[in-house]
């Protein structure tokens, strides 16, 4: 059976998630090296948990212009 979550809970889940990714990029920035595509993607991720409908819509006009611009004919 499906869990049901109060706002409350969803929104404590977020702030572990956020903390977690948080206490990776800094340990990722002591490190010798940055990770620019790393940072990137976890930011694009991120992104795409907490605006879904935004993330899709970007996807979809991205894929739209490409296939426009590359079509072979």
């Amino acid at each position: 059976m499906a869990q049901h979550q109060s706002p409350a809970g969803r929104t404590q889940e977020r702030s572990q998630q956020r903390t977690g990714s948080q206490s990776g990029q800094m340990s990722r920035q002591n490190g010798s090296q940055m990770q620019p595509f790393d940072d990137l993607l976890d930011y694009a991720r991120t992104y795409a948990r907490e605006r879904p409908e935004t993330f899709a819509l970007a996807c979809f006009g991205v894929g739209f212009i490409l296939g426009w611009r590359l079509k072979p004919w």
